[in-house]
């Protein structure tokens, strides 16, 4: 019976509600606030939230804490030690997830909803009774300490770290969510527990509740599962910070077939008015599949990589837009080259009309598409609510992005893609590449 319950909270598929979502504002006796949409097509309620301030919080010289913490909640809480726990979790069917971000701290709670009352307890202990017992600890330690040792043979991992900590350096953003080898080591149980009695509070928490489950219900479990957290205050402080921006080329060498090469600059936070004119202006020089002029010169043309992409990453104190690609090495130089012409070419011509006009309705059209889970509605509930966009933004979405005139995609082009600034921290044995200078040193 328990296997069958577990196998239809994973087979759950694109609920109906999704089709045309109503979200309802929801909020418990104890003033912890959610948006809500329901679905009682299928007997499962997910729970996803977030608590602001996550790894670029970690205390210096310990980077990593943060996720360190979000790897420990589930090895015992309150009453029941790890292995009680997870006991009792397998019993109830339910999926218990967190996860560190920079800027927050995240998770989520799935659960049948006959279950739910069960499962609901053993996330409100978790982030109210974590243990840290000092065996789960050490546990852990080793756990993360093994996969830094993974990433540390992963060109494509340490390429993104080099570049981050070569744009932001004594930034928190230019450390890893997951720490080095050094600052996970240097983690005490006492930190773990700060961070957990630090961050996890009423204040700025959101909260995004999908499924089979009504108001009252919701405000409830609201109730039962926050409403014993302290209300807090977010005052944190973390410096706005740009990158680097120097335009420069560092290498880190490593025997190794193919070079990874990250790429990137300075980009529009999320509330930046350009915001949406440069959502599209990226899908056109970098969108997936075969959108982006960068997969047409670099893959389609010349066959010198599988893919190339780029994405805007819109921190809460800074704004990137970062892209990435693997080539041989023998060939590196001419990858970098393609991609700095195309960068040129988009700040000097912008769009052209049917450029612009195919990825407004590309990225339209298939923003739906993603809604195909409880899990994955939940979380955009919970994103609207960071990023401020208005219980109405799903009705919004489509005509913000369909209102980007060609007119002002050339001008935030213009004003967005600097080729001066565009930096590239290469990881591997490119034979054609010479570097601007050395890279900022940190042991990953």
């Amino acid at each position: 019976m328990i296997l069958l319950a577990a196998l239809l909270l994973f087979v759950v598929s694109l609920p109906p509600v999704a089709a045309a979502m109503q979200i309802q504002p929801v909020t418990g006796a104890s003033g912890v606030e959610a948006w809500l949409v329901e679905d009682h097509s299928v007997p499962v309620v997910t729970i996803r939230f977030a608590f602001p301030g996550g790894a670029a919080l970690d205390p210096a010289g310990k980077s990593g804490t943060a996720s360190m913490v979000a790897s420990m909640l589930d090895e015992g809480a309150g009453p029941y030690d790890h292995a009680e726990f997870h006991r009792r979790l397998d019993d109830l069917a339910g999926q218990l997830r967190f996860s560190a971000a920079q800027d927050e701290f995240d998770g989520s709670l799935r659960s049948l909803t006959r279950n739910l009352p069960g499962n609901a307890d053993l996330l409100r202990v978790a982030l109210a009774e974590p243990r840290f017992a000092p065996d789960a600890v050490e546990r852990i330690r080793g756990e993360i300490l093994a996969g830094l040792a993974r990433q540390a043979k992963n060109p494509r991992s340490l390429s993104g770290r080099l570049w981050m900590y070569d744009a932001f350096e004594a930034h928190p953003y230019g450390s890893g969510v997951e720490g080095t080898e050094a600052s996970v080591a240097a983690i005490t149980r006492d930190d773990l527990a700060a961070f957990a009695a630090e961050r996890f509070h009423r204040r700025g928490l959101t909260i995004g509740i999908v499924g089979d489950i009504g108001k009252a219900e919701a405000a409830a479990l609201l109730d039962r599962v926050f409403g014993g957290l302290p209300l807090g205050s977010d005052d944190s402080q973390i410096a706005e910070a740009k990158p680097l921006d120097d335009g420069a080329l560092v290498v880190s060498r490593a025997a190794v077939p193919q070079s990874v090469v990250t790429f990137g600059q300075t980009g529009p936070k999320r509330d930046d008015p350009a915001w949406y004119a440069a959502y599209v202006l990226n899908d056109i020089l970098g969108g997936g599949g075969f959108r982006g002029r960068l997969m047409k010169e670099i893959r389609e043309k010349r066959g010198l990589a599988y893919g190339v992409t780029t994405q805007l990453v819109p921190y809460r104190h800074a704004g990137l837009i970062v892209g990435s690609v693997a080539t041989e090495n023998g060939r590196v130089g001419e990858s970098i080259a393609l991609v700095r012409n195309e960068w040129q070419r988009m700040r000097e011509e912008g769009p052209t009309a049917a450029e612009l006009e195919d990825a407004k309705t590309y990225l339209t059209g298939s923003f739906p598409l993603g809604l195909d889970s409880t899990q994955h509605i939940a979380g955009v509930l919970v994103q609207m609510q960071q990023d401020k966009l208005g219980i109405d933004y799903l009705d919004r979405r489509a005509g913000l992005i369909g209102s980007v005139t060609l007119d002002e995609a050339r001008a935030v082009a213009k004003k967005m893609f600097d080729p001066a600034a565009l930096s590239f921290a290469v990881v591997g044995d490119p034979a054609d590449v010479k570097p601007t200078r050395p890279p900022k040193q940190q042991k990953f």
